[in-house]
């Protein structure tokens, strides 16, 4: 029973949260609980000896599915996505307590578990049929989150998120769809393994739609302008749960879908195409931070704040040396922490102050200094503040971008005095100036601080020592390399 334990370890951590999801109906809500932490003991079981590991893949997982037509249940873990499981599950438990007073209905966690088995499919599934299933499975339940548990405007906002992702959706499904039937007419194989479709001979005058579909899906998930129109009233209309698996995870599955599909099967087109995600990436810096520093409303204001951050991210991974890629993938975790906070912290002033308008709100660090201190906190680690877990993932991806391209790293310092102006009218909106809101009221309480204290731990490790984790990526940045140095692939 053990060794099968062993063997099966990813099938468990991919399905147990669906499992959690039935139990939360036909049982109640704590099930979500149960769920989370029986999660957390099998992402802890891929730790060797108290160490983080450092082979090319920790584990992998082959078993029959739809083999009639070359689809199989494979799973890999490496470092990279071991890093994007620790993220989506640390999330979910942070979705799930910052949730749990308001929403009482079993079928809300139901949903956020759901989704849950979706995004850890994304980031475990090495066949591309499952990894298209398990992409719309992490949309769908948190569409319907937003449409029955979203603000006033949740009905816009959940069909303007359906329609943005499912038309990005159906354009990913072409794609496979054209490589699947080039890769058996070539060698007779149909097959859907990602690693069998890298060796697809695509002729020239069709990849650069392949590759164009295949990116156009991605990057609206991410957002990176001009594809963020969904994001602003998905984000503004979400629960709060909802907008932080969006922010943090979600966003994330966008750029890990480009380096993991578009990139390995299409290098030579990634490399052609790689000048315009920069430029997107720039764009999203530039755009996203002037949109983020003229908000009033502080959940809007984090929101765009987040699409800046994330063009940082894109602009590393089009620079494609070494460096920039270890910035990227750093800062998706990073991002995802920092940004979860944030929105926590949105949730809990509002619930102090009825608003999330910039003008009602002021003084909160002398009234609520623990809130205060937590909020002043994850917005020095947003700005890049040295000590801090955003910092080392930006430097790496500015060295490497003025590496590629120096006026990309010029643009990108630029960005970074933009995030200074935008983040620092935040926190002197909402914690100094004239004291606005209920008075007395109340400071953090004990949950409160549970949800945050563990992301608080993550920004000062990060920041302090991310060496561990810069090894654990090491694996992943030179398999991307090995693979952008693959010219092949266009006769």
């Amino acid at each position: 029973m053990n060794g099968l334990m062993q063997t099966s370890c990813l099938s468990v951590l991919l399905l147990l949260p669906l499992a959690g999801a039935l139990a939360c109906l036909v049982w109640d809500r704590r099930a979500a609980v149960i769920t989370v932490l029986l999660e957390a003991g099998v992402a802890l079981s891929f730790f060797s000896g108290g160490t983080l590991p450092s082979q090319r893949w920790i584990r992998f997982e082959d078993w029959p599915w739809i083999e009639r037509y070359g689809a199989r249940f494979s799973l890999g873990l490496d470092g990279l996505s071991l890093l994007m499981v620790w993220l989506t599950l640390i999330l979910l438990a942070v979705a799930i307590g910052i949730s749990w007073q308001r929403y009482r209905q079993a079928g809300y966690y139901a949903l956020l578990l759901t989704g849950g088995t979706g995004i850890l499919g994304v980031f475990l599934a090495q066949d591309l049929l499952l990894f298209y299933l398990c992409w719309e499975v992490m949309l769908l339940p948190l569409v319907l989150c937003i449409f029955l548990w979203g603000g006033a405007q949740r009905v816009q906002a959940a069909f303007k998120l359906l329609v943005f992702t499912l038309a990005g959706s159906l354009l990913m499904l072409l794609a496979f769809l054209t490589l699947y039937i080039l890769h058996g007419r070539q060698t007779g194989d149909y097959s859907f393994a990602l690693q069998t479709l890298t060796a697809t001979v695509v002729p020239s005058a069709i990849a650069p739609w392949l590759f164009g579909c295949l990116a156009v899906a991605f990057l609206v998930k991410v957002p990176v302008v001009p594809v963020h129109g969904w994001l602003p009233d998905a984000y503004q209309e979400a629960p709060t749960a909802v907008t932080l698996l969006l922010s943090g995870v979600l966003a994330k599955a966008g750029i890990f879908g480009l380096l993991r599909v578009a990139m390995p099967l299409l290098p030579a087109t990634w490399q052609s195409f790689a000048p315009v995600l920069a430029i997107l990436g720039l764009l999203s810096i530039g755009y996203g931070g002037w949109l983020a520093f003229v908000q009033t409303d502080l959940k809007r204001l984090v929101a765009y704040a987040s699409v800046a951050h994330l063009g940082f991210i894109v602009v590393g991974m089009a620079a494609g040396n070494a460096i920039a890629l270890q910035g990227s993938l750093l800062q998706l975790f990073n991002h995802g922490v920092t940004t979860a906070a944030l929105f926590v912290l949105v949730a809990l002033v509002k619930r102090r102050t009825t608003s999330r308008q910039l003008p009602d709100l002021g003084g909160l660090w002398a009234r609520t200094p623990q809130l205060g201190a937590m909020f002043l906190l994850f917005s020095l680690a947003t700005l890049g503040l040295p000590g801090l877990n955003i910092f080392t993932g930006e430097v790496l991806i500015l060295l490497g971008a003025f590496r590629a391209q120096a006026w990309w790293g010029a643009v990108g310092m630029a960005g970074v005095l933009l995030a200074a102006c935008y983040t620092l009218r935040m926190v002197q909106g909402v914690l100094w100036g004239v004291p606005r809101g209920p008075d007395p009221m109340p400071d953090m309480k004990r949950g409160e601080m549970a949800l945050l204290a563990p992301l608080a731990v993550l920004v000062f490790w990060f920041g302090l020592y991310p060496l561990p984790f810069l090894k654990l990526l090491s694996g992943p940045v030179e398999q991307i390399l090995v693979q952008l140095a693959t010219k092949g692939g266009l006769p």
